[in-house]
């Protein structure tokens, strides 16, 4: 038997030159993914990549696996058929703010609610990148843009609080600028079983340069993000000095943990089944602009759409017997036109 061939991230990179804008986000998620992709020890061959429409969606073209450029909003129902028809490979839904919040909305939270067995990474810059700068269904209140002059009058998404409504069974969000915790979260949302979820603040350069700059640079992340920790009192700042606890009305606050103590802290639960406590720590930022929760906001189990097709498939052909074709068609109510 011969012996078995350790992959890199070349077994994962297309012959396709990368071709996004000199500086863009997207190329820091390919290549996290990329080398992450030999450490979980899968096969190319057992990977698909399925997009929509926009600069992300060209995602698929640069990995050495399968893939499919579908069309505008639609992935996730392409990635469900393949789901279904082949248990047997992981999906992964490459999608953008546009393409996924838009006009794919409905594809989004139903691909979520049943719980299909793949992972959607939606790249969210806050713009419509690819069509040269229309807001999007992230984009702040007043954003001026080449489709909202006067500014945008839309309330946006939030795309972590959308999935947790729509129940995804694994909700987490990262950014760009740190490729350590990017693999780590593609990790776990791999490994989990169902739909998972996860948003990733993504620089768009050209046309909405530094958009999540008050929280992502350098010289604020201690203060400005809120990493999620199971089982752990949810403390941040460079001192660690900060902390969020669930106030009276359920709501998730931020404290100075010197003046209510650790112990009034809230302790993240990632695996609490009810989302409600998740939902709270999603609403901490409306908008990035002040400290943002990253990280895994849920993860549970519950029974797939895909496994749950194929029961019942199983069951079907267990019970099956020779029918009268006539006697099924003329069951129940039927009429005769003469």
């Amino acid at each position: 038997m011969a012996d078995e061939v350790t992959l890199t991230r070349k077994d994962f990179a297309s012959d396709q030159e990368v071709r996004w804008c000199p500086g863009c986000g997207d190329y820091s998620v390919l290549t996290a993914l990329q080398l992450l992709m030999p450490e979980l020890g899968v096969r190319p061959e057992n990977q698909v990549f399925v997009s929509g429409i926009g600069c992300s969606s060209r995602f698929p073209y640069y990995m050495n696996t399968y893939g499919i450029h579908s069309i505008h909003g639609r992935a996730p129902a392409v990635a469900t058929g393949i789901a279904v028809a082949r248990p047997d490979l992981d999906v992964w839904v490459i999608t953008g703010d546009g393409d996924a919040l838009s006009i794919g909305g409905n594809h989004f939270i139903h691909a979520l609610r049943r719980n299909v067995n793949l992972t959607i990474l939606l790249f969210n810059n806050q713009i419509y990148g690819l069509t040269k700068g229309q807001y999007s269904p992230t984009s702040e209140v007043g954003k001026v843009t080449k489709s909202s002059p006067f500014g945008s009058l839309d309330h946006p998404f939030n795309p972590v609080s959308l999935a947790l409504a729509a129940e995804a069974t694994f909700v987490a969000r990262t950014h760009d600028m740190d490729r350590k915790h990017m693999q780590a979260v593609f990790r776990r949302a791999y490994e989990h079983r169902g739909a998972a979820f996860v948003e990733i603040y993504q620089n768009c350069n050209v046309f909405n340069d530094g958009a999540f700059e008050e929280i992502t640079g350098k010289d604020k992340r201690a203060d400005m993000l809120i990493e999620l920790h199971h089982g752990e009192p949810i403390r941040f700042g460079a001192e660690r000095e900060l902390g969020v606890r669930v106030n009276r009305y359920g709501e998730a606050e931020i404290v100075p943990v010197a003046e209510v103590g650790e112990s009034a802290l809230l302790v993240h639960d990632e695996h609490r089944y009810d989302p409600t406590v998740a939902f709270a720590l999603s609403r901490l930022a409306e908008h990035p602009v002040s400290p943002t929760p990253v990280g895994i906001f849920r993860s549970v189990e519950r029974p797939t759409y895909d496994g749950e097709v194929q029961a019942q498939l199983a069951a079907a052909q267990d019970r099956r017997s020779p029918g009268d074709l006539r006697a099924l068609i003329e069951s129940g109510s039927v009429w005769e036109v003469v």
